[in-house]
This record gives structure tokens, sequence and C-alpha cells, in this order.
């Protein structure tokens, strides 16, 4: 257990720097620096962050292992196989996007719209980013992470929760430790006019944040909820522009509270119909494969009945939401170099995709102990015991795989 708490704990260190976090650390990151000169403000920014990640990471294991507990076959990002949860996230990013931008404040009364908020307002903003950022970190799986996540699922809920709390505490704990020691927030630079330019530098992050959660979208139920999510952007963004309208009236003393009204009838016409719009349905056309290289559905009977018969498998577990996944696709998976070795060596390569939710997938994972996507696994061709690939993937190591899978040398 202590093994899994460590492999956690530095799991959740590196998940800091996946690609999957970036835009929404970025805008923690710029919360310590507005308040570099002010070590008070600067722990309540560190700890407001700290609260916001453990009880929202807390709050998906306990779901998570409810579900489990409940049979269903579900792990790490479970909730991202749900389109109407795909669609809400992008939205919330698309938000927060617009408030970097200036359209709108957050977290401010009307007497300080556009001055920093140094109080209880900074406090819940920083706590709601770190529930956004263990909310958007699901789609990566960091070094050390996924055996902890997967040991954590096969223990009983208490040991599992204490698992997940020590992925939460080294998630936090490089802005935490930051925050609440002096010595080291001195090392930030100072606040200034260019932090204004930061901030809506940083919009555009969050911008490519929402664009790929509409590709998701599009890859889990089609053309018809991404037209869907595209008209409520666009609604949601004139209530963004409105509400930002209404807090400058606020501040100047004019009429605002029929503009607040608006703004609050247009968010539930945005929120009330997503539930019957966005379900889950056919992808859009031409996504398959990625690779360029033949290949097959990957089914647990597919691979009992080829195993041993003289040709390697290598199976691909992996889904759109899955951003790991995509940069191992893009950087190896796709290269030369890999096509080349699968055609030499005759390996059958096969996908799993978890994209829309599929048992056979979560029970794979826990069959192979690991908590989360993605996993490559390799079958040797003399029907041996499978190899389990590392989750960040070179050329190398995939082409090194197919050559001893199919007994060949390199």
């Amino acid at each position: 257990m202590l093994t899994a708490m460590l492999a956690a704990f530095i799991g959740g260190i590196i998940l800091n720097f996946m690609p999957c976090v970036f835009p929404v650390i970025s805008l923690k990151a710029f919360g310590l620096l507005r308040h570099a000169d002010n070590s008070a403000s600067t722990r309540r920014e560190g700890l407001g962050f700290l609260l916001g990640v453990t009880v929202t990471m807390m709050a998906l294991a306990g779901i998570l292992l409810a579900a489990r507990a409940g049979g269903a076959a579900v792990g790490w990002g479970f909730q991202l196989q749900s389109p109407l949860v795909i669609a809400l996230l992008s939205l919330v990013i698309l938000a927060a996007a617009l408030n970097l931008l200036g359209v709108f404040e957050v977290g401010l009364s009307a007497q300080r719209v556009g001055a920093l908020d140094v109080g209880r307002g900074a406090f819940v903003r920083s706590a709601l980013t770190g529930a956004l950022a263990i909310i958007v970190a699901t789609p990566c799986a960091a070094p050390f992470m996924a055996s902890a996540i997967g040991y954590a699922l096969v223990q009983p809920p208490a040991v599992a929760l204490v698992i997940f709390f020590a992925l939460a505490m080294g998630f936090a704990a490089p802005f935490t430790l930051i925050s609440l020691f002096p010595a080291l927030a001195r090392l930030l630079p100072k606040p200034g006019v260019w932090m204004d330019i930061l901030k809506r530098a940083l919009a555009f992050p969050m911008f490519g944040a929402y664009a790929w959660l509409v590709w998701v979208l599009a890859q889990q139920a089609g053309s018809g909820a991404l037209a869907t999510l595209l008209a409520a952007s666009v609604v949601l963004s004139f209530a963004a522009w409105l509400y930002g309208m209404a807090q400058h009236r606020h501040l100047q003393g004019k009429g605002h509270k029929l503009m607040y009204a608006v703004t609050a009838v247009l968010i539930v016409a945005v929120l009330a119909p997503l539930p019957g719009l966005i379900k889950p349905g056919d992808a859009l056309p031409g996504e398959a494969a990625a690779t360029e290289v033949t290949q097959e559905k990957w089914t647990p009977q597919t691979v009992a009945a080829q195993r041993g018969k003289g040709k390697a498998i290598f199976v691909n577990f992996t889904a759109s939401w899955c951003i790991t996944c995509q940069v191992n696709e893009k950087t190896s998976l796709s290269t030369q170099a890999v096509k080349d070795a699968l055609a030499k060596t005759g390996t059958r390569y096969m996908v799993a995709d978890s994209t829309k939710f599929n048992p056979d997938v979560d029970d794979a994972l826990n069959e192979f102990g690991q908590g989360g996507l993605p996993l490559y696994v390799v079958y040797p061709a003399d029907g041996g015991p499978p190899k389990v690939l590392p989750q960040v993937l070179t050329p190398g190591i995939v082409v090194n795989a197919l050559n001893q899978a199919a007994g060949k040398k390199a």
C-alpha cells in the first residue's frame, strides 16, 4: 500500500506537466503571480487550490468506486465517456477563456469589477480552478499513476480512497508549497502591467482545450451533437458578453438588473436541453485509422482465438478523449518505423476503442492492473505471456517489442 501511495503521489506531481492539464494549470500560475507581493493572498490561493483538488478528486474517486461496487466496469477518466459530460466541460472551458479575455469577471462585486480581489473571492476562484484542473486531468495518465490507480481499484474502498488522496496531494503539491513558503514565493516575478497581457494570452490555450473537446464530442456523438454544442457555445458567449456589460453598468450606477436576468435565462436555455440533445451516436466519418496500417477491431474473443498461431498481436487500448493516447499515436504508432516493423513482423494490429463506454476495455484494464488509458499490450507469436508497454511510447520501444514478440532480432 505504501508503495502505491508513493507511486500515486509521484504520479500526481508529474501530472502537472502533462498536456491536458496545461490550460488550467496556467490559470493557477497566473493566480500566484497576481499575489506574488502579498504572502497572505498567496497562501489563500494555494490553500484554495489544494481544497478544490482534494474535494474533487475524492468526489470522483467515490463515484468511481460506487459505480464499480454496483457492477459497472469503469476506470480512470470514466466520466469522459459521456458525451453530456464532454459538452458541459467544453462550455465551462469556453467560459473560462472568455473570462481571461476580459469579457466578464468572476468572483468580483460590482464595485470591484476589473480590480484584483484578494479576499474570499480569490479563495473560491482558486478552489474552482483546482476542481477544474482535476476534471481535465483525467484524459492524461502520468508515469507511476496508472499502476497506482490499477492497484487502488482492486482494494477495499478505504485503501482505494487513501491512494486517490495521495494522488491529489501530489497533484496539488507544487503550487501549494510555493504558496505556503515565502522563500519560494519570492522567486515569482512581481505583478505589473505585463500581467494583463499574460492573462489574455492564457485564454488561447483554453480555446485550444475547447476545440479539442468539441472534436472529442464529434467522435462520440456525431454531427447532430456537434451542431448542438456549437449553437450552445454561441449563446453562452453572448450571455457572457451580456453579463460583462451588466457588470460595467452596475459599476457605473446604471440600470443592470434586466441584463443580469436575461443572462440567467440564456444560461438556463443553453443547459436545460443538453441532456436530451447530447447522446451517444455515430462518429463523424473518416476518423478511424490514423496509423494508415491494416487494423482490426479488438475483442477479447478475437485475441483468444488468434493467440499462439504464429503471429504476434499488438493491441492499442485508446480513446479520442485520451490525450496521452493521441500523442503516442502521432509520435510513435503512426511513424514509418513502426509501420515498417508491423509489416516486417507480420504483427496483427488491433484497436480497442473506449471513446464511448466499452465494458470489455475496462475489464481488460483491470486484468492488466491498469487504472486507465492508454494501455499497449503485445502478445508473442508463440503464445507466451503478453507484455505491457509503457504508457508513454517512443518508436524504438514499439519496434523492439514487436521484434521480440515475433522472435526476430532488431
